[in-house]
């Protein structure tokens, strides 16, 4: 029995998928948040050149001269990655691997990939905000709102990375600025709701078969790699998958239940709905 097959037995045998995710599959689909690559300066060419921008990461942390210039970045960022975004092949295999098992998404990606993929917002918890959303850069209440329809009639509108001074938000309770709710520095306002769901799931399923899939996520990550391998010690039903392309971490404590796949995100997704389909 190959490794696919044999992770693909494990899943159908599973109550449930807890699914963990950070940029590896981002990065998969072609969004490279840390990447000065042929992308970023096919969308952000001109910011590059005129503000020395290297990255989309960059861009997001950015100190803009004007609010314009910032809901310019933001909604070109959000038309391109989110608002032409369609269903990519891995997001496709994602759920034939999943099949019909009750899941729940544990991300740090912030553009929303996976509620445009069909999988349910109520069983995704993003763990540093989502681009489609947006706050009080204050923090002056705890409300967050939706923004993509502003972004589209900003990214319409933009030019040479501005945007109308009209179309600037701002907060409905004290009229301060707004900004995208991630987080990006210390008024974020975190997902708290979201959190609670996911407690309740590890709940409900406390005890039982887990299958824990980690994808695109480095050794380092202390935001989601670390607690989910602390889960998987501590769940004695629970089997654990990491993937990842050139560095696959395991802790002794659970390496007699994990599987680590080392390679192409895509290609290992694709290997294992295979397995799952048949």
């Amino acid at each position: 029995m190959t490794a696919y097959r044999e992770i693909a037995e494990k899943i159908r045998q599973a109550d449930a998928v807890l699914i963990g995710v950070s940029n590896g599959l981002s990065i998969t689909e072609g969004l490279h948040l840390f990447a000065d690559n042929q992308a970023f300066d096919e969308v952000f060419g001109d910011l590059k050149r005129k503000y020395g921008l290297r990255c989309i990461l960059q861009g997001m942390g950015a100190k803009w001269p004007s609010e314009e210039e910032k809901w310019g970045f933001w909604s070109r960022l959000i038309r391109h990655y989110c608002g032409e975004y369609r269903e990519t092949p891995v997001m496709a295999d994602l759920k034939k691997v999943i099949g019909k098992k009750e899941y729940f998404v544990v991300t740090s990606n912030g553009e929303c990939h996976f509620e445009m993929c069909g999988f349910a917002p109520e069983k995704i918890y993003e763990v540093e905000g989502n681009w489609l959303t947006m706050q009080c850069a204050a923090r002056c209440h705890e409300k967050v709102d939706p923004w993509s329809g502003l972004a589209g009639r900003m990214a319409e509108t933009e030019r040479d990375g501005k945007i109308l001074s009209e179309l600037v938000p701002h907060c409905p309770v004290c009229g301060g600025p707004m900004q995208v709710h991630m987080a990006l520095d210390g008024n974020f306002i975190p997902e708290t709701d979201s959190r609670k769901r996911l407690e309740a799931f590890l709940e409900r399923y406390r005890g039982k078969k887990l299958a824990i899939l980690e994808l695109g996520i480095g050794w380092r990550n202390q935001l989601i790699k670390a607690p989910l391998t602390r889960l998987a010690a501590r769940e004695p039903r629970a089997v654990y998958v990491t993937v990842n392309l050139g560095e696959i971490f395991i802790p002794e404590e659970i390496r007699d239940k994990a599987y680590g796949l080392d390679g192409d995100l895509a290609e290992i997704l694709h290997e294992l709905a295979k397995e799952a389909v048949e």
